[in-house]
């Protein structure tokens, strides 16, 4: 039985051979495509869940009370002293991953950014394959190093790199272990670990962070079963010395938390968001539900022609059941050749996706996870697919097929109405999404952020200069920089201009100050050089300059600290004390953005402290990069030629900013060309089967003189007005959505009526050329041949 059901089901595929190719296209490309966005967002919902203990890990959390600030680190001594004096933590361990070490590759120096330095304990409380040597002998060794799999070829090419010695800023280091790269689910993606030992080997540094106001180490626990999360997040907040009226909170953060988590002042891990996970997770359903509309329309719009099929098995003794079954038969036929067809595109498509996420993800026929997403969309789909057409295919009656009665009954005939126009409702959605989202990131390009970020490039100093001598230094490279003709303004600062995340709260103090009022203010430390070389402007008063010892305590203002600081007018010359320093402010900058434009500009003040400085900037002449960077890298090697020069142009950096909004526009993009394409290719086929239809009408209308243009009218007006009404249906969507969307933007473009009617036109556009071409060529055909067989 099981055998025949499947013959009669590839006959009637082999015999609708169009049909047949159109839903198996629509299908493939849109499960492909759904399973896609499934293996992203399983990636994001499951981040850090492959720990053996995932659920007893947990990060320490400090928060200050005072400015309501949260840090993911905590103090150096906090590990040691929690060690000792809380019985319910199993192990701790920190991770430093600031320090970024140099590392020599054929004496050539390079910085590691993915490296970080460690405690003994980090490998006992997370999960790490070790291919070669073991975590045992790393800790025994200051002067030990492992490497993931991809760091070993990096390093030491195809030779054994276990036990190997590689040279690591001034000191070798021997190879302990070789591990697995870390999976694209982890928030450690780093490729090379250090003890902490040996960078406590820096006297200087130690004394530094042997201070309980500095949080420069993120510290993991991991707790005994059924330990009392906030008892142990007391005890911790205890610990700090000084701290009785808990100024200072410590709490503990899940570990399966930290990837979504939010209100950290920053963070050194992969941080997710999740309105990107909802609005992907719903995309990927749509594109599935767009796929599986085309299967259902052009099954039940060929109902007609198999009624007679259905009602002489049922006259010969076939159960509606037997026929039901049939339907389903046939319908997981399409689902196999679906799925053959399905994992052909993922791998074609998997590298062009992995490039634009930045993942990893591979078509393993070993990987769990790869077959449930696969498994769970295609039953999906096979669900969508098979139920309704399988009732209505089962359900004709014979007697009433063999008198010529209609098999299909109108609701069936305004359900799949109502398909095509959901179809095209998320079409100009996207569409319309499309536009703004282009149009937004266009905006945020082309606004001038109040600094001229083009010609510039950005460098940082060593972590290791003298900070007695760095001032002295620096003013030292900026004349020698200068000496290129190609280098027209250089300038130095404690960060790039781009995203100023530096802030102090309650180091202000001026006239008039309400001093329970200590807003967030960023700070700003550089030089006299700053405001030309990014040609900022002024709103009144002067910059910083060259040699004034009074300016050492002076400050400069942007427009919105004088507006939220409440400084009175007139505001130069007006006290202003900042980091124990009493100046005068000398000037208001006119507002530019240091930040995201996610962001509204915030307080900023500007003052001249050279200890602080550690960027440079230099503005060089256009069309002069090639040469300005060989001016830029020979100078640094006169100063420093044992660390590498890690540059990058301010725009990259201004971009870099929006990479995410720009990763998410093109996949939207390319997500809503796939349901576009998809329902386009449905269209194309109800298209062919209405003018195969009426091919008789058009026939007789023909000969009694209707043009050509008359019969593509009479084809595509039906169609057309279920276009029209889904771009009805769109419109008020698509408007509350992306003004949902832009709302995550503090400088945004205004959403206007022209972007929803270039979408609904756009749609109009696609659906007539796709429906054209079915009319013209029943409209052309000779209707003699029509006419002349019943």
């Amino acid at each position: 039985m099981i055998k025949n059901y499947f013959k009669t089901a590839w006959r009637s595929l082999w015999k609708n051979k169009t049909i047949s190719l159109i839903n198996i296209i629509g299908l493939s490309v849109g499960i492909t495509a759904s399973v896609i966005i499934l293996l992203w967002v399983q990636n994001e919902l499951n981040f850090d869940n492959y720990h053996a203990d995932e659920n007893n890990i947990y990060r320490l959390t400090t928060t200050l009370k005072e400015n309501n600030w949260t840090w993911e680190s905590t103090a150096l001594l906090m590990a040691e002293a929690a060690k000792k004096n809380i019985p319910e933590i199993d192990k701790i361990a920190r991770i430093n991953p600031d320090n970024q070490p140099v590392f020599y590759i054929h004496e050539t120096p390079e910085y590691e950014k993915k490296c970080a330095y460690t405690d003994d304990a980090w490998f006992d409380i997370f999960h790490y394959d070790f291919i070669k040597g073991n975590a045992a002998s790393f800790n025994q060794n200051p002067y030990s190093v492992i490497l993931t799999e991809s760091a070993a070829r990096k390093y030491f090419g195809n030779g054994d790199a276990l036990n190997a010695t590689i040279r690591i800023d001034s000191n070798n280091y021997t190879v302990k272990a070789i591990i697995k790269n870390a999976p694209s689910n982890s928030s450690f993606q780093y490729d090379a670990f250090l003890p902490l030992s040996a960078l406590l080997k820096n006297q200087q540094l130690k004394e530094n962070d042997e201070n309980w106001d500095n949080f420069n180490y993120i510290t993991f626990v991991k707790l005994k079963p059924n330990a009392n999360i906030l008892a142990v997040s007391k005890k911790l907040t205890h610990l700090i010395p000084g701290n009785e009226k808990e100024e200072t909170l410590i709490s503990l953060t899940a570990l399966k938390a930290m990837h979504f988590e939010t209100g950290l002042q920053n963070s050194d891990f992969v941080q997710g968001n999740k309105n990107t996970v909802y609005i992907f997770s719903i995309l990927a359903f749509v594109l599935l539900l767009v796929a599986c509309i085309n299967y259902v329309n052009l099954t039940t719009a060929k109902a007609s022609l198999r009624a007679k099929e259905v009602s002489v098995k049922k006259i010969i003794g076939a159960k509606r059941t037997q026929l039901f079954y049939q339907f389903i038969i046939e319908s997981l036929l399409v689902s196999f050749i679906v799925l053959i067809t399905t994992l052909f595109l993922i791998q074609l498509c998997l590298p062009a996706f992995n490039s634009i996420t930045n993942k990893h993800f591979q078509l393993s026929f070993t990987s769990a996870s790869m077959w449930q997403v696969i498994g769970v969309t295609l039953s999906a789909a096979f669900i969508l697919n098979s139920i309704y057409p399988a009732l209505l295919l089962s359900s004709f009656k014979p007697l009433n097929v063999f008198r010529g009665f209609a098999v299909l009954k109108v609701k069936d005939i305004y359900f799949r109405k109502a398909l095509v126009v959901m179809q095209f409702t998320i079409s100009v959605i996207l569409i319309a999404a499309t536009i703004i989202i282009y149009k937004q990131l266009n905006f945020i390009q082309q606004k001038n952020p109040g600094y001229n970020k083009e010609q510039v490039v950005a460098f940082p100093l060593p972590f290791n200069v003298d900070q007695d001598k760095k001032a002295a230094l620096i003013e030292t490279i900026k004349h020698q920089l200068l000496t290129s003709g190609n280098i027209l303004s250089v300038t130095a600062s404690n960060q790039s201009i781009v995203n100023i995340g530096s802030m102090s709260t309650g180091s202000a103090d001026w006239d008039g100050h309400d001093t329970t009022f200590n807003p967030k203010i960023s700070q700003l430390s550089t030089d006299a050089d700053f405001k030309n070389a990014l040609q900022l402007q002024m709103q009144q008063g002067r910059w910083f300059q060259q040699g004034s010892v009074a300016d050492k305590n002076n400050v400069i203002l942007n427009e919105t600290a004088v507006k939220e600081l409440r400084i009175h007018q007139p505001v130069l010359a007006q006290r202003f004390t900042f980091k124990g320093r009493t100046g005068q402010i000398i000037g208001v900058v006119k507002d530019f953005n240091y930040q995201s434009m996610h962001n509204k500009t915030g307080s900023l003040i500007a003052f001249n402290d050279p200890s602080w400085f550690r960027f440079f900037m230099v503005r060089i002449a256009p069309g002069s990069a090639q040469k300005s960077i060989a001016d830029i890298q020979n100078i640094w090697k006169q100063f420093f030629p044992d660390a590498p020069l890690e540059y990058n142009f301010l725009d990259d950096s201004f971009n870099e900013l929006y990479k995410q909004d720009q990763q998410a526009s093109f996949l939207i993009f390319v997500f809503a060309f796939v349901a576009i394409a998809i329902s386009s290719l449905g269209l194309f086929g109800l298209a062919a089967f209405s003018a195969e239809q009426r091919n008789k009408e058009i026939g007789i209308r023909k000969v009694l003189g209707a043009s050509i243009t008359g019969i593509i009218g009479l084809l595509s007006k039906d169609f057309l007005k279920l276009i029209l009404i889904a771009f009805v249906i769109a419109t008020p969507l698509a408007a509350i959505a992306m003004n949902k969307w832009l709302q995550a933007f503090a400088y945004r473009i205004n959403v206007t009526w022209w972007m929803f009617a270039l979408s609904g036109l756009l749609a109009i556009l696609i659906a007539i050329v796709t429906i054209s071409f079915q009319s013209i060529k029943a409209a052309i055909a000779n209707p003699v041949k029509s006419l002349r067989t019943e």
